[in-house]
């Protein structure tokens, strides 16, 4: 049965997309059965591992509206062991068409319960928000993984998204737990990212994982390509640290 992953933080900016798109491509190249759910109606997880909106026929809209198959939706891309839940800015309708339904929150685990045992991880990109979406991925996942900027405000926003974990837990997701915190865009030449580090290592200790991702210029550059990082530029530091955090992940749940 797949482990199901939500990268979550209500804060943008704070490489979110990118973890997703390029810890699924990491996975997928240790050839594990890799899903990448795009929950985000700006749909930059989808765009990001080359799948364009006009190619589209199904979306994670249509999943969680019951509409279609969830197996329907599942896209290839151009990495052998990854596929992908894809979405567009239709995804925005669903927030407002389950707000009176009585099963709004599950929706996504019913869908992703359907094709769970195909794949070894599914990854939830999840909006930048603590809306009905992100909901939804929480009470569908097993643990959260959240990036965390190493800048001045990286605690800003965390205490809140740790009370909707703690809320989801008491109220739909009991088994929910936290994956582990990622320190993202760090600068080694910068004193404030080794203090940040140094902060959220004292604070989080263990829940923190061992790989940092860098700032890269090539990371930034992937996603315009419609590429992860590894296809664009395997020889990167942020290739190299995504690789890294895959199998940290991967030696973890073992």
């Amino acid at each position: 049965m797949g482990q199901i992953i939500a990268i979550a933080n209500q804060k943008g900016g704070v490489g979110k997309t990118t973890t997703s798109i390029n810890l699924s491509a990491s996975l997928a190249v240790a050839e594990k059965r890799t899903l990448l759910v795009d929950l985000d109606p700006q749909s930059n997880a989808s765009s990001g591992v080359g799948i364009a909106d006009e190619n589209i026929q199904y979306t994670t809209y249509q999943a969680l509206l019951g509409q279609v198959e969830t197996s329907q939706v599942v896209t290839t891309t151009g990495i052998e062991f990854l596929k992908v839940l894809p979405s567009t800015t239709d995804l925005i309708g669903a927030e407002i068409e389950l707000i009176g339904e009585e099963d709004r929150e599950t929706r996504l685990k019913k869908a992703l319960n359907q094709i769970r045992n195909d794949f070894d991880y599914i990854l939830i990109d999840c909006p930048p928000s603590l809306g009905l979406l992100t909901i939804n991925a929480l009470t569908a996942a097993d643990s959260v993984l959240v990036p965390l900027q190493c800048e001045y405000y990286a605690m800003e926003g965390l205490s809140q998204l740790t009370r909707t974990i703690d809320l989801i837990q008491r109220q739909l997701n009991p088994a929910l737990s936290l994956c582990g915190i990622l320190l993202t865009m760090f600068d080694g030449r910068n004193n404030l990212s080794h203090q940040v580090s140094d902060e959220i290592r004292r604070h989080f200790s263990e829940r923190v994982f061992k790989t940092v991702i860098p700032r890269n210029v090539r990371l930034s550059e992937a996603p315009s390509h419609g590429l992860p990082v590894l296809q664009y530029d395997i020889s990167s530091r942020g290739a190299e640290a995504y690789l890294a955090l895959a199998r940290e992940l991967i030696h973890t749940g073992e």
